[in-house]
C-alpha cells in the first residue's frame, strides 16, 4: 500500500520535475506525469485520460482571461509608451555614463518592479498581466545594465507570492478565505483576522530569501542585444497615442473592478484601442494576436495543471501519503511539522497552485496538528505555509510562468533553471524554516 501511494503520487511529481529539469515541454510532463500516476494508482488509461479532460475545464476561465490580458499588453506596448521611457532612461545613463548612475538606476529598477508586483496582487489585482506590458521593453535596460534576469525573476516572484500569504486584499483575501473555509469544513472555526497574525512568522521566510537572492544575484551577467520588436525604437510618444493608452488602462481597471472579471476588463481595453482609430484596425489585430500568444501559453499549462491535479485527486493516495508519513512520525512535534511542510510541498509543486492545495490538506492537517498538541495560531501557520511551498518554484505555476513569459521574449531566460530553480531556493527553504519556527511558537 505504501509503495503504491509513493508510486502514485511521489513518483509522478518527482517525474514531472526531471522531465521538466531534461527541457521537456511542461505542458508534456504533466501529461506524462499524470498518465503514469494515474495508472500506478491502478486507474485503467482510458480513466485517466477522462478525469484529465474533465478537469481541465475548471481552469478554462483562469486561462481565457491571461490570454486576452496578453493582448491588451501587446497593444499596450506597441502604443510605444513602455520604448518611449525606456529609451529616456538609456539616454540618461549613458549622458552620465557613471558607476553610480547605473547603481542608481538598478535600485530604482528593483523597487519599481517589487511595487508593480506587490500592487498587482491587491491594490491593482491584475496579478501577472503587467508582465508582458513592463519587462519586454526593458529588457534592454537590463542588458545595458547586466543585470542578472534571475534576480529579476526573484523580485517579481516575491511580489507574486509574499502579499497573497500575508495580506488579506485582493488575491489575498481569496487566499486567506480559502484557509477559513477549510478550518471551517474540518470543525475548527477560526475569526478571518486570526490568519495574517499567524502568516506573519512565515512570511519572513520570503524578505529573508529577497535579500539573498538580491545579494547572491548581483554580479553582473552578459546578454546578447537582440531585437524582439519590429518596430523602430519609439523617440517621440504622440499624445493622442499617451491619451488613449491611459484611458485603455483605466477602462481595464474600472470595468474589472465594477465586474469582479479580469476577462471583461481585459476586453474593455482593447476595444478603447479599436474604437479610438489611433491605428489601423489591421495593425491592432496582428499585435493583439501576438499579445494573446505569449499568454496563451501560459493558460495552456494552467489547463493542464488542473488535469494532472485532477487525476492526483482522483487516485485518493494524497490521503494515504498523508496519513501514512504522518503515522511514521508518531507524536514528535517537530519531525510531524517537517514532513506535513514536505507533503505541502510536493503537492503544490505537482498542481502549481498553492490555492489549490489548501483544500487537499487541510482537512488531514488540521486534526492531526491538533491531535500533537498544536495551537490555533499555529495550526494557521502550518495550514498556510504548506499551501504556499512549491508555488515558488513550481514549473506549473503562474507565478513562475508570468516572469519567465516576460523575461524570455529574447530566448535567453530558461524557465527552469532560471526562473524555477531560483525561486526554489531563495523561498521555499527560508518558507520552511520560518513555517517551523511559527509552528513551534504560536
Amino acid at each position: 500500500m505504501v509503495l503504491r501511494m509513493i508510486n502514485a503520487v511521489v513518483i509522478a511529481v518527482i517525474l514531472m520535475i526531471i522531465l521538466c529539469l531534461c527541457r521537456l515541454n511542461v505542458v508534456i510532463s504533466l501529461f506524462i506525469s499524470a498518465l503514469v500516476g494515474g495508472m500506478l494508482s491502478g486507474m485503467s488509461l482510458e480513466k485517466v485520460i477522462n478525469i484529465f479532460g474533465k478537469n481541465i475545464v475548471d481552469g478554462a476561465e483562469v486561462a481565457l482571461s491571461y490570454a486576452l490580458l496578453g493582448g491588451f499588453a501587446a497593444l499596450i506596448s506597441y502604443s510605444g509608451i513602455t520604448d518611449y521611457l525606456v529609451g529616456k532612461i538609456i539616454k540618461a545613463i549613458h549622458s552620465e555614463n557613471s558607476r553610480l548612475s547605473r547603481i542608481k538606476v538598478k535600485v530604482i529598477i528593483i523597487i519599481a518592479l517589487l511595487a508593480m508586483s506587490i500592487m498587482s496582487q491587491n491594490l491593482i489585482p491584475v496579478h501577472i498581466a503587467f508582465i508582458p506590458i513592463v519587462i519586454p521593453p526593458l529588457l534592454s535596460l537590463f542588458n545595458d545594465l547586466n543585470m542578472d534576469r534571475r534576480l529579476i525573476g526573484l523580485v517579481i516572484g516575491f511580489g507574486l507570492c509574499w502579499p497573497y500569504v500575508l495580506l488579506p486584499y485582493g488575491f489575498g483575501q481569496i487566499f486567506h478565505q480559502i484557509i477559513q473555509s477549510g478550518f471551517q469544513k474540518a470543525h475548527h472555526p477560526i475569526e478571518f483576522n486570526m490568519i495574517w497574525k499567524a502568516m506573519l512568522i512565515p512570511s519572513m521566510g520570503y524578505i529573508v530569501g529577497l535579500i539573498l537572492g538580491l545579494i547572491y544575484y548581483r554580479k553582473p551577467r552578459k546578454y546578447e542585444e537582440r531585437n524582439i520588436n519590429d518596430r523602430a525604437t519609439v523617440t517621440e510618444l504622440k499624445p493622442y497615442i499617451l491619451v488613449v493608452t491611459v484611458i485603455a488602462i483605466l477602462a481595464t481597471f474600472i470595468v474589472q473592478t465594477l465586474t469582479d472579471s479580469m476577462i471583461f476588463g481585459a476586453l474593455a481595453g482593447v476595444l478603447v484601442f479599436f474604437v479610438s482609430r489611433a491605428y489601423s484596425w489591421y495593425e491592432l489585430d496582428e499585435q493583439f494576436v501576438d499579445g494573446i500568444k505569449i499568454m496563451a501559453y501560459i493558460g495552456v499549462v494552467i489547463l493542464t495543471a488542473n488535469g494532472f491535479a485532477g487525476v492526483m485527486n482522483a487516485t485518493g493516495d494524497i490521503d494515504s501519503l498523508v496519513k501514512s508519513l504522518t503515522s511514521i512520525t508518531g507524536d514528535h512535534k517537530l519531525i510531524s511539522i517537517v514532513v506535513m511542510y514536505i507533503i505541502g510541498l510536493i503537492v503544490t509543486l505537482g498542481i502549481g497552485s498553492s490555492f489549490a492545495t489548501i483544500p487537499i490538506i487541510a482537512s488531514l492537517f488540521i486534526p492531526f496538528g491538533a491531535s500533537i498538541g498544536l495551537d490555533t495560531m499555529a495550526l494557521i501557520a502550518l495550514i498556510g505555509t504548506a499551501s504556499a511551498l512549491g508555488d515558488s518554484g513550481s514549473p506549473a505555476s503562474d507565478s513562475t510562468l508570468g516572469p519567465t513569459a516576460g523575461l524570455n521574449m529574447d530566448g535567453q531566460h530558461d524557465h527552469i533553471r532560471d526562473t524555477c530553480i531560483p525561486n526554489f531556493l531563495f523561498y521555499n527553504i527560508p518558507l520552511i524554516i520560518f513555517g517551523t519556527i511559527a509552528a513551534m511558537v504560536l
